[in-house]
């Protein structure tokens, strides 16, 4: 993921990458949060104009899906899984945790981390699951999210999961 600051003439050749297709949207959303870290208003006007789609349309779409933010995340994102498995495993108790821990609500940033829900990590096995900055982590209780949020600083997250 980079974050270099929005370019219009880079979420051009995005769009076009995709033949400009407004029902490649959501992929082409991808793309914008791959290059772009989140979807900015500037983003929503250009897909609009260049998909010949509303605003209203676009907005939609994003606001629709959890994964497309449009607030800058913060250094580190964590995300915590909300699908029924991890629920049934403890991951709202984990969810509490988290946002106390943090001192962050769910889709805010805080000290560079940014909190996020997510409907599955395709991790079931082994919930509750997280994600650390692309990192998935099984059978996360308290304790391990915060050995987990400890070693964000010392840059040793993404080793043993």
């Amino acid at each position: 993921m980079t974050s270099n600051g929005y370019d219009s003439s880079v979420a051009s050749e995005i769009i076009a990458s995709f033949d400009a297709k407004p029902e490649l949207l959501i992929q082409i959303l991808h793309q914008f949060l791959e290059r772009f870290t989140y979807i900015s208003k500037d983003a929503i006007r250009q897909l609009a104009s260049e998909l010949n789609l509303s605003r209203a349309e676009v907005h939609g779409v994003v606001s629709f899906y959890h994964d497309f933010r449009t607030e800058p995340p913060g250094k580190h994102i964590v995300k915590i899984c909300e699908a029924e498995a991890c629920q049934a495993m403890g991951s709202r108790q984990l969810s509490e945790h988290a946002q106390s821990t943090l001192g962050v609500d769910m889709h805010q940033t805080k000290d560079d981390v940014t909190l996020e829900p997510v409907y599955c990590l395709g991790n079931c096995a082994c919930s509750p699951a997280v994600m650390i900055d692309g990192h998935t982590y099984g059978r996360v209780d308290a304790k391990r999210f915060d050995e987990l949020i400890g070693r964000l600083g010392s840059g040793k997250l993404g080793g043993k999961k």
